[in-house]
């Protein structure tokens, strides 16, 4: 893992979310180029930054750096959902998805 793939990755979900560089730049409350910036090289995020886009992208750090496996925005959304839920409702929502699960 490098600075590229940090700047490969935040393009990458940027580019999911379908949102701008600017936009993002804005939302995060910084300057317009700010990941401009960061995609070109010039810059890399500090560690609170880094936080603050996993939020953004409403992903954990673990899931940032997990380029083996990209969750889709629905998988994520289902995601969130999930981790609120108590253990008996959590088993549940496994079970049924076992059921449903048909590999091809």
């Amino acid at each position: 893992m490098d600075e590229q793939f940090i700047r490969d990755r935040i393009t990458e979900l940027r580019l999911q979310k379908d949102v701008t560089e600017r936009k993002m730049s804005i939302e995060l409350g910084h300057s317009t180029s700010y990941i401009h910036s960061i995609a070109s090289g010039r810059a890399l995020p500090s560690m609170t930054e880094f936080l603050y886009i996993c939020d953004y992208f409403n992903i954990t750090p673990m899931e940032f750096f997990n380029d083996t496996e990209h969750t889709s925005a629905q998988q994520q959304r289902a995601i969130q959902y999930i981790r609120l839920l108590n253990d008996y409702d959590t088993k549940l929502i496994a079970d049924m998805l076992e059921r449903l699960y048909r590999p091809e």
